[in-house]
């Protein structure tokens, strides 16, 4: 998969990076590596949203299990959220004890900073310390350490992240647009969840954020985009020409929230699982350009904070990093999408929002992570055997086309052979 399309060709390494990309035929050395026929040799995956709760939550999440089910889903590098962690990510003391912790991991590993109220002097440490960015939350987050913000936070966060030249990433829900749980409703039934989190508390929230990135000319990137509503204020932001961009994730263009099951919380998440009418659209937004890439949002929990059936009770958050690939390939096939686009949607356009240039397509002078898989072959998931700490996922039962053989990091072999 080169970056003008699938092609044979011969990719030469040397080190951790790409010598040269030649056509075929080039003498072969003793450790010329010839995949299979039909076996593509894609550019490594990169995945922005990723929580990896070490330190503090290492029982939820940890970087030995999440490197390990990011390899086997093709995944060379992720980028770390900076909250679920103790400490969150929003100090350069928080940066420093999660990159300690990041020593684990067998893939690469960067890192989101953190805006919260009462931060923005830490923000020029932060971005000094190396993240690539900052997230923030308008609604509550779910953990006390990382409060969410309000307009006034962003504006004295705005301007030195313009200044920076760095992005900020949104949990884009308006608080007051979202719902109390009605006390007659089933809380076992996913639909008195859905009810409240209604669409235009994202849509609203984007539209503020589409106002602030106007006025300071900042870089806004909304994250997990759920809802049919919000693609068309950032539609109308883009053709303004604002620097916003925005991510879906698997899940919301696999489920629909006609087909989840009552008492089954491993679907529940925040902005949650629409209709079939928004994850079709959502197909579309990405096909047109509106969406800019896919994520995963993976944030996975021990099995008992899944809220024994109580989508109220149950923490949000659906685990997906060895899956991704699969999962939207499988859908993506299925509605005529090329290949090619998901070396986009999962590789190049994630590798521009962290501002990793050295990754994201195979070139010449580009790191040599890179992933060989089989689009043809179908599996059907058992999350007994999943590489995330807690083996629990939504897929479980589900077959996926598109098996991962091999993952290379930096030209070292990190999943698939033994050898």
């Amino acid at each position: 998969m080169l970056p003008t399309g699938v092609a044979p060709a011969e990719i030469h390494v040397e080190g951790d990076r790409i010598v040269s990309v030649r056509p075929p035929g080039t003498p072969s050395t003793p450790s010329t590596r010839h995949p299979a026929p039909g076996v593509i040799l894609f550019p490594g995956l990169i995945d922005p949203h990723v929580h990896v709760n070490e330190p503090g939550r290492t029982e939820w999440e940890g970087f030995v299990t999440a490197s390990a089910a990011a390899a086997a889903g093709g995944i060379t590098t992720i980028v770390d959220m900076p909250l679920n962690s103790v400490p969150a990510t929003t100090t350069v003391h928080g940066l420093e004890m999660k990159r300690e912790a990041a020593r684990a991991s067998n893939v690469n590993v960067e890192f989101w900073g953190g805006v919260v109220p009462g931060n923005a002097s830490e923000l020029d440490a932060l971005a000094d310390g190396g993240v690539r960015g900052f997230k923030c939350f308008l609604s509550p987050s779910g953990v006390e350490e990382f409060e969410h913000v309000d307009e006034g936070d962003l504006r004295l966060a705005l301007p030195i992240l313009a200044r920076r030249g760095l992005p900020l990433l949104v949990h884009a829900e308006l608080p007051a647009a979202l719902r109390p749980v009605d006390p007659a409703a089933d809380p076992q039934c996913y639909a008195t969840w859905l009810a409240s989190r209604p669409p235009r508390a994202e849509a609203e929230a984007i539209a503020v954020l589409a106002a602030l990135c106007r006025e300071f000319r900042a870089h806004i990137h909304i994250v997990h985009v759920a809802s049919a509503e919000a693609l068309a204020i950032v539609a109308a932001a883009k053709q303004e020409g604002l620097p916003l961009t925005a991510e879906t994730c698997p899940h919301y263009l696999t489920f629909c929230a006609e087909e989840i099951p009552d008492r089954q919380t491993q679907f529940k998440c925040a902005p949650p699982i629409r209709e079939r009418t928004h994850r079709e659209a959502l197909w579309r937004a990405l096909g047109d350009g509106v969406l800019d890439f896919i994520a995963t949002d993976h944030s996975p929990c021990p099995p008992a904070m899944k809220g024994d059936g109580d989508f109220i009770a149950a923490w949000g958050g659906i685990a997906s990093l060895e899956l991704s690939l699969a999962a939207t390939w499988t859908e993506a096939a299925a509605r005529g999408y090329p290949i090619e686009r998901l070396a986009v949607w999962m590789s190049a356009a994630p590798a521009r929002l962290a501002g990793l240039s050295d990754r994201g397509a195979i070139a010449p002078g580009m790191r040599a992570d890179l992933v060989e898989w089989d689009p043809d072959a179908s599996f059907a998931v058992d999350q007994r055997g999943l590489r995330q700490r807690h083996p629990r996922t939504p897929y479980h039962g589900r077959t996926l086309r598109g098996r991962v053989l091999r993952t290379y990091v930096g030209g070292r072999l990190v999943y698939g052979d033994a050898e």
